[in-house]
Order: C-alpha cells, then structure tokens, then sequence
C-alpha cells in the first residue's frame, strides 16, 4: 500500500539522495567495482538473473548494487529494465544430456547414468565462519583430472520411460511461447509458463502467491487480502492494536482451516511415512 507523503518532490528527491549516500557507504572505503561482484557473488547474480528474465551479468551486478544487496529489489530493476527490450525471438530446447555438468545429485537413483558429481556444493561444510576469508587468504586452485565425455540423461526421462510419472503430454507446433514478465497469468497455464513460474523461485511464486495469485482467485487482481491489510496497518497507520487484533483473527482462521482439514485428512498417518 502506498499513501501520499508530505513534501511533494522535494521530499521524494531527499529520500534519494539519503538513499544513494547509504548505498555509498563510508568514503574511505573502496567501492565496489561490478567485476568483484560477478565473480565473487556469482550466485547471487546468477539468481538475479534467473528470476529477472535477463542472462546479463554486469547488469545483474549493477542491479545488486543500486539495490543495496536487495535481492529483490535488484531482481524487480531487472525486470523493469528487460520490459523496454524488444523480444528478437526465441531460445531453441537445450538436450541437457549433452550439457557439461558440475554438479549432479540425485536421491532416485544412487546409480545414475553418467555418475553424479558432488560439485561446489555448501552440503558438506560445518557452517561455521571462516575468519580466514576476512583476511584475505589466498585461495588453493582445485583439483582436475581428465575424464571422458557421458550423456547424462535426466532422471525424469528415466521415469518416463519407465512409466512412472504422468506424461506432460506434446505442445502444438504453432505455439507461442508465453512471457509471464509481460502477460498477466491465465488458468489453466501451459507448460512454458509454469516452468518459467517455477524458475522464479522466491520473487516469482512466494510474492505472487501472497499479493497476486491468491487476491486473482478470491475474485481479481484488485483484491485485498487479510494480510496486506495487516501490513498497511502496520507500515502505513501505524495502528498495532488492529493490526494485533487482525493477525490474531487471521491465526485463528488457520488453526480453523488445519482443524478441518485433520478431521479428514490422515495428518499422523502421513507424518509417519515421512520419519
């Protein structure tokens, strides 16, 4: 929600200037050059990039720094800045079997066709601080060995072939692919656009579905659901009371909802199964 402010454009130009002077930090320390950024944050600008719609990586970069590590914010300048793009046309379907992997891990099957490959992975570390990277220590480069070349097939077409997933069935071969960057949503999606909705992982499907999704289904994009109401009472008028009051009514709503839902619904059955 966003109500009128005091100040008109001179106080909209101040907040700027305060925002660029956080942004810049103190003055005697070096900014941050875009390079450092795209090697050294690489997946934090790989995500911006995925969730932009945008395979640029200086833009990316830049985006994270006008964003002040935003990631969110960076990902919506993204966006803002792809729209005015024109579209030249369209990728063509990659075999990811043929694709140079670096990592690969897989709880189907522990024999995978082609090896799984552990790769640069947190999975393994004691997420403990390591005080050596504040100092600056230098790096070791890592180990490689020659290996041959091997398909890599995806496991879902190993499933597929074995019959045990359902089949996303053919897309006609006039289609258009779709752009959920500049086309609002429509039900029943096809498959190009649920995947590009499931590439958007945190920006895409957690924003969407609490101030799009859910306000389209209870009857148009223009409805308000409880919890932007929550907000605007907390963020805008600053009424806590109410806002205390109608967080508690929507909780109360919830336990409902799981109440019914246990009574036909086997919940304990079903926490077994996943021990």
């Amino acid at each position: 929600m966003y109500v009128a402010v005091k100040g008109g454009e001179a106080a909209i130009a101040n907040a700027h200037s305060l925002l660029a002077d956080r942004r810049r930090g103190d003055r005697s320390v070096p900014a941050l050059r875009l390079d450092q950024i795209v090697e050294q944050l690489a997946l934090g600008v790989d995500r911006v990039m995925s969730e932009g719609s945008l395979y640029d990586r200086e833009l990316a970069a830049l985006a994270i720094v006008q964003a002040r590590g935003d990631m969110i914010e960076a990902i919506f300048l993204v966006r803002a800045y792809r729209t005015t793009l024109p579209r030249f046309g369209y990728t063509k379907p990659i075999d990811t079997g043929a694709m140079l992997v670096e990592r690969r891990v897989s709880a189907t099957y522990k024999d995978l066709p082609g090896g799984q490959l552990l790769g640069p992975t947190f999975d393994y570390t004691h997420r403990l601080l390591d005080p050596e990277l504040a100092a600056g220590a230098d790096v070791a480069e890592p180990l490689q060995r020659e290996t041959e070349a091997q398909a890599m097939p995806r496991v879902s077409a190993i499933l597929a072939r074995e019959g045990l997933i359902e089949p996303d069935g053919e897309m006609p071969g006039d289609h258009v692919p779709g752009d959920i960057t500049r086309e609002p949503l429509e039900f029943p999606m096809a498959r190009d656009i649920r995947l590009q909705a499931l590439s958007r992982g945190d920006e895409g499907f957690l924003l969407a579905l609490g101030f799009f999704v859910t306000p389209a289904l209870l009857g148009g994009a223009g409805s308000i659901t409880l919890s932007m109401l929550i907000d605007g009472f907390v963020s805008d008028r600053l009424d806590w009371p109410l806002a205390a009051a109608a967080s508690v009514l929507l909780l109360a709503a919830a336990l409902v909802v799981v109440a019914v839902a246990a009574r036909f619904v086997p919940v304990g059955a079903i926490a077994r199964v996943h021990r």
